[in-house]
């Protein structure tokens, strides 16, 4: 594994643990619609607050797996692919409620660098 794809790595899992973990109810400029927090961003996407938890640990669950592949490459694929998925589904989101393409930004990277993580 070269250095490249270890600092991918790490830049998507510690920034998706970050979002989740330490700035879930904080406002943010790519929130969707007017949501100052996590639950508010669901909510704005219309969805119940059931999913949220399970799209979080998803997010979280994925974001551990991608780092831990960096010594368990086993795991590269699922949670590459994974994370893609999900961001699929968050650049939807922005989509759907008619958010500007600023605020997909950072959903977008992710798929990207996911995308590039599954194919080194």
């Amino acid at each position: 594994m070269n250095y490249l794809e270890i600092i991918i790595k790490l830049i998507i899992g510690l920034s998706i643990l970050n979002v989740w973990l330490l700035r879930s109810g904080k406002s943010t400029q790519y929130r969707g619609g007017g949501a100052k927090n996590i639950k508010e961003e669901f909510a704005v996407y219309g969805l119940p607050s059931w999913f949220m938890m399970v799209i979080g640990a998803a997010k979280i669950g994925l974001s551990i797996l991608l780092i831990a592949s960096i010594w368990y490459p086993v795991v590269e694929s699922v949670s590459a692919i994974g994370i893609a998925l999900l961001m699929v589904g968050a650049v939807g989101m922005h989509f759907k409620v008619g958010d500007p393409v600023k605020k997909a930004l950072p959903a977008s990277l992710f798929l990207i660098l996911s995308v590039i993580v599954y194919l080194m």
